[in-house]
């Protein structure tokens, strides 16, 4: 097989110390080494070399190049601006179809945490027996450990659940360790999450699909033809091209129409690095259950995420915040409402735009 990374994401969600320059695959999150670094590492721990691709936008090659200098630049997959997975996908699909190679690709995202390589290995070599049949896509299931509201999840059905249709590409997939997937599920509220969870056919969706090309094209003829066939025009397609492609995520674009999709399910230590409040299951807080990075001194604080790359930092009489300082911006906000960063930094930037029209 072939792992292509995705590292074209502007990871709004760590803002300011994620910014649109420099996002969070680029950056030390969980180590010290880049997430992009990391995840490079972990494939080429298995992986021949010239097996590993890497998918970015045009703005974001220098730092690949700078951060991964053994890559070939043959290995980069450059798309010529952000327009979401969905137009990702089908643009590594035609890069793979246009050289004759149709062979199995895993998709994996640079931002995620994953200890066990050799865990993941052995997954990702099961999928791959699944998805070398045609149009077949198997996804990573993780067998969840709370009630995430910030994950998508797969639901996994039994044989008899299948349509008929569907039962029959059952017999000629092999069947260790695979199971067919019901539905995709979006990121729930809270109760639902809970009644998720006590579901022993319930799977976070870890982002990580293994397929074909022809796969992935296919699809696209069939749901999205006019995006197929921009990506799929001869010649190089420039900046204004690209973005006036559809903006969807391959969840949207094809795994929620796709007719055989697997799941393999994995019990090892995951996770998609998403949020602030993620680096606490990775990172060792103190005595307070305070997260602390850089010159940072609290009293009487507890439980609070706190980051400073600029100046020294007193927390006083704080608890359950997510303190962050940077050359860029100053975030303060409660760990309940972190998802609403990307939100509220979009209405901010759009004011902004407004305001020097």
């Amino acid at each position: 097989m072939k792992v292509v990374i995705l590292a074209g994401g502007k990871g709004t969600r760590f803002w300011p110390r994620s910014v649109e320059r420099k996002p969070k695959q680029f950056l030390a999150l969980t180590s010290r080494e880049t997430m992009l670094q990391t995840t490079y590492r972990r494939f080429a721990s298995w992986l021949p070399a010239n097996r590993i691709y890497v998918i970015t936008t045009r703005a974001y090659r220098p730092l690949v190049e700078e951060q991964l200098p053994d890559l070939a630049s043959d290995r980069i997959i450059e798309e010529p601006a952000q327009r979401d997975t969905g137009p990702c996908m089908a643009l590594t699909a035609y890069r793979f179809l246009s050289e004759g190679d149709d062979e199995v690709i895993v998709t994996a995202p640079s931002d995620q945490y994953i200890p066990d390589e050799r865990a993941l290995q052995a997954a990702l070599e099961k999928a791959e027996q699944g998805a070398r049949h045609p149009l077949a896509i198997v996804t990573l299931g993780i067998r969840p450990s709370r009630p995430e509201t910030g994950y998508g999840y797969i639901e996994t059905a039994a044989d008899q659940e299948l349509p008929a249709d569907d039962r029959r590409n059952r017999e000629i997939l092999p069947s260790d360790g695979l199971l067919p997937v019901k539905r995709f599920i979006e990121k729930p509220s809270l109760p639902v999450a809970e009644q998720l969870i006590s579901q022993p056919n319930i799977y976070w969706n870890s982002g990580i699909f293994v397929w074909r090309p022809s796969t992935i094209a296919h699809y696209m003829k069939i749901y999205h033809r006019s995006l197929w066939d921009q990506i799929a025009k001869p010649g190089p397609m420039t900046e204004q091209q690209y973005l006036q492609l559809p903006k969807l995520s391959v969840d949207y674009a094809i795994l929620e129409k796709a007719e055989t999709i697997w799941t393999v399910p994995v019990d090892f230590e995951w996770d998609d690095v998403g949020l602030w409040t993620s680096l606490e299951r990775i990172q060792k807080s103190d005595e307070e259950g305070n997260l602390l990075q850089g010159d940072v001194y609290t009293h009487h604080s507890e439980r609070n995420i706190v980051y400073t790359d600029n100046k020294p930092a007193i927390v006083i009489g704080a608890q359950d915040l997510i303190i962050v300082s940077t050359d860029d911006g100053l975030l303060v906000c409660r760990k309940t409402e972190e998802q609403e960063i990307k939100t509220v930094l979009q209405q901010w930037e759009q004011r902004e735009r407004r305001e020097n029209e």
